[in-house]
């Protein structure tokens, strides 16, 4: 990773819609799907997919924060993804699919739950947020046919717009 970039996990539903919408968020640098938050070592999708491993799917996310501060990152997390709904996005169901942010650094876990409040002091969202904020663990990426999954598949399934 170049010097001066930063890494940002986070999961929030089926990882293909939040990667579409993340990847054009100006100062990302890079995106990959994966699983991480589990303790199976490299799980695969034939796993995960059961919701058994303890993993979720997650994007992992290098950006620049001289473009893109980490504050703003989440701003875009809590629009694409319905944060008050437990272990489900879209038809998605499963703690593979769980609203979650992992923290890299101390900074990052103090601005995430500044932003978590912030969000569900707002009144956007009619429920309590459900997100998790937790420290981040191995991330595993995904296989190939996952990884810019909807820019090879443009009509594939997604559950994520910006609201």
């Amino acid at each position: 990773m170049s010097e001066g970039y930063e890494t940002a996990t986070l999961a929030g539903g089926c990882f293909w819609g939040m990667e579409e919408i993340i990847r054009h968020i100006p100062g990302v640098i890079e995106t990959n799907v994966g699983y991480t938050g589990g303790s199976l070592a490299n799980p695969s999708y034939e796993i995960v997919k059961l919701g058994a491993s303890g993993h979720a799917e997650a994007v992992e996310i290098i950006f620049d924060p001289k473009k893109l501060s980490y504050r703003e990152l989440l701003d875009f997390f809590f629009r694409m993804h319905d944060p008050t709904t437990l272990n489900r996005q879209g038809n998605d169901v499963g703690s593979q699919y769980r609203s979650t942010i992992f923290y890299h650094s101390e900074d990052q876990k103090k601005i995430a739950l500044e932003k978590k409040t912030e969000v569900d002091r707002s009144g956007k969202w009619k429920k309590p947020l459900v997100t998790e904020i937790v420290p981040a663990t191995p991330f595993y990426k995904a296989e190939d046919y996952h990884q810019d999954y909807l820019q090879k598949n443009p009509k594939g399934y997604t559950c994520h717009w910006l609201r």
